[in-house]
């Protein structure tokens, strides 16, 4: 009995000690971007999950942007991954090098005296995740430096990042389009009612775009040129003015490079069979709300994040589907992220919805 209370009080003692000389982080650790919120800074890294090493030793080249400027572009000796795929773990090894270099870097950066790397993190994973895969995501965070991993499902931080009371008895409906996963939840009472992970996303979209042109060009391009021309003029509703954008790769009958003007009309439609089978996972949650939570819903629409929530007339598009209004929060990007920076702040929040093995 004697030794179990000086352990309670030593671990109590090392981790108000930790707590004083390291930061607390809350990461939104995605298939496409990671971005990294410190306790009292706010965001800090909003940096690509991309990982370059040699292949044979698997020697840490480059991670972040320097690693997704790599891409397509290395000798045969060095890769470029992402550790995530659908948002888990693809990659365990090259996963605790990420976390492992944005801890670093977090705990080095803005301070005359650099902080001890061993801080409390909160992790945004997907609410459709098995229990392995979050184990992997919490030891890869251990792994990593981290004393303490708390995880939270995506939906969930979205909302609180999004500023909506996720405490209170109304329905709540959020769809998070991320890139490796749509995330899609009604929320009450500080729980998940209904939910849906969906692994179709912005990463879907990207490979829609390489194979529409590919058939309709036979041009080979490169998913970042996809990327590119999905942000850079892709639509979910027909714009006032239609744009265009110039994609650059290998003609496939000639081997030899070719360009091709590519207009918002036909990125559009290369989106068109993705952003249907969002929608219709979409009413498929709305058919199995409770009565009583239904009413909020309406009232109140549908509230959009995740980088998908960027892509033009997603909102209208959306709306037209599902006959319920459709609202895009505010930097929708970032509210998974600072949902998790106002749970650092919120212990008891944070105890009721983080998972718990």
């Amino acid at each position: 009995m004697k030794r179990k209370f000086w352990d309670v009080i030593s671990s109590f003692s090392l981790n108000r000690i930790f707590g004083n000389l390291s930061h607390e982080v809350g990461i939104d650790l995605g298939t496409a971007n990671t971005l990294v919120y410190v306790r009292g800074k706010g965001i800090v890294i909003r940096e690509p999950s991309a990982v370059a090493r040699k292949k044979k030793t698997k020697e840490i080249l480059a991670i972040g942007s320097a690693a997704k400027r790599m891409v397509g572009r290395t000798p045969k000796n060095i890769e470029t991954i992402r550790p995530l795929k659908d948002g888990v773990i693809a990659d365990f090894d090259a996963t605790v090098s990420m976390l492992d270099y944005y801890i670093k870097k977090v705990h080095e950066s803005g301070t005359v005296i650099p902080k001890i790397p061993r801080p409390r993190l909160i992790i945004g994973i997907p609410s459709g995740v098995t229990e392995v895969e979050r184990r992997a995501v919490a030891e890869a965070a251990v792994n990593a430096g981290a004393r303490r991993a708390d995880l939270v499902e995506e939906p969930m931080a979205a909302a609180i990042g999004a500023g909506l009371k996720v405490e209170e008895p109304d329905g709540i409906f959020v769809v998070d389009i991320g890139g490796g996963t749509s995330e899609i939840a009604v929320i009450s009472l500080g729980g998940i009612v209904l939910g849906r992970s969906v692994r179709i996303a912005g990463d879907e979209m990207n490979e829609a775009i390489v194979n529409f042109v590919r058939l309709k060009y036979s041009l080979l391009m490169g998913e970042p040129t996809a990327e590119e021309a999905k942000m850079s003029i892709g639509s979910a509703y027909t714009l006032a003015k239609e744009k265009f954008f110039v994609v650059r790769g290998r003609d496939l009958e000639s081997g030899l490079p070719k360009s091709v003007k590519l207009t918002s009309e036909e990125v559009r439609e290369a989106l068109s069979p993705i952003l249907q089978e969002i929608a219709k996972n979409i009413t498929e949650t709305i058919e199995e709300v409770p009565p009583e939570l239904i009413g909020d819903i309406t009232d109140r629409g549908i509230i959009l994040a995740g980088g998908g929530a960027l892509l033009t007339g997603i909102d209208k598009a959306l709306s037209e589907i599902t006959h319920l209004p459709v609202n895009i929060a505010e930097d929708p990007l970032t509210c998974v992220v600072r949902g998790c920076g106002i749970l650092l702040e919120n212990d008891s929040l944070l105890n009721k919805i983080r998972f718990t093995s």
